[in-house]
């Protein structure tokens, strides 16, 4: 039965449409985010819900709340690599000692923990696609490194706090997903054409195009972590759209539905940027019984109407 919710990172593109579906389905919220890369106004309009509060606090210093808390839901850190570049230290903190007091938060209240991974834990993936089973092939001191050995670092604290405390915790491992709210200079892919696109200015295609993403629209997505969720399932699971596309691919349907003059310019591909990217989503079928519902195709024609919007 719903209770009260801890949702960290909760202002931020994935959290706030998690607090939104959480309110739905009959939590109580408290979201808390120090806005560094989270927006207020992601979660303006859920403030007139009686069951939602605000918190702006950083995880990675101590938090105690007051009262009973059913759940806590850690989603806060950067995500793309325009903002671990930025705040690297951050990150790194974020991932750690915010996990660790997360953690610590949930085991004295005798609640749940569910931790929003990644699947950057993977690396630049050696198998293909990715199962939970594999451990990965990642750089610990390449510019990606303090985004990805966090969250690596975070799951293992995660499975610490299960196997030691009896904790009832969750992993999810989130590959990439899209879908209105993420701020226009996000800096991954999707967000990036469309905001090139939409002002007819050149899509920045890094190396030729030919790496891959798997693109997952958010309401899927979250429709997964509820799922999770609501299981005791401790082992990590992917949650993510098997469905393969290359990013010149991607840069020319964003184009096109667009309606958009835009031309491709290629430029030199990041220090670690993964070559592959797709989700064996085997597990999640099986303990979930999910797969993502909407199309690339329909979830980009409602982003791009955000986008459009703003």
């Amino acid at each position: 039965m719903p209770g009260h919710a801890v949702v960290t990172g909760g202002a931020g593109f994935l959290g706030s449409h998690l607090c939104e579906r959480l309110l739905k389905d009959g939590w109580q919220v408290t979201c808390v985010d120090n806005l560094v890369t989270g927006q207020a106004t992601n979660v303006a309009r859920l403030r007139d819900d009686g069951r939602f509060r605000f918190l702006q606090h950083n995880v990675s210093e101590h938090l105690e709340l007051e009262g009973t808390i059913d759940t806590v839901l850690h989603f806060a850190s950067p995500a793309s690599p325009v903002d671990y570049e930025r705040h690297p230290i951050h990150t790194l903190k974020v991932g750690t000692l915010g996990t660790h007091n997360m953690l610590g938060l949930a085991r004295a209240k005798k609640a749940g923990f569910l931790l929003a991974s990644t699947s950057e834990v993977y690396g630049d993936p050696l198998v293909h696609p990715q199962p939970e089973t594999y451990w990965g092939n990642v750089n610990p001191i390449g510019p990606r490194g303090v985004y990805d050995e966090a969250k690596r670092a975070a799951e293992a604290f995660t499975m610490a706090y299960h196997r030691a405390h009896g904790l009832k915790t969750r992993i999810v491992r989130i590959f990439n997903s899209f879908g209105p709210r993420m701020r226009l200079n996000d800096g991954r892919a999707a967000p990036n054409f469309i905001k090139q696109a939409l002002g007819n200015e050149p899509l920045t295609v890094y190396g030729d195009g030919s790496q891959t993403r798997s693109l997952c629209y958010v309401d899927d997505l979250i429709e997964g972590v509820v799922r999770l969720l609501n299981t005791d399932y401790a082992e990590p699971v992917n949650i993510g759209n098997p469905e393969e596309v290359t990013i010149l691919q991607l840069a020319e349907l964003i184009r096109d539905l667009c309606g958009s003059r835009s031309q491709i310019a290629f430029r030199p591909l990041p220090t670690d940027d993964p070559k592959q990217r797709r989700p064996d989503i085997t597990r999640a079928r099986k303990v979930l019984g999910w797969e993502p519902k909407v199309s690339l195709e329909e979830g980009l024609k409602t982003t791009i109407a955000s986008f459009r919007g703003r």
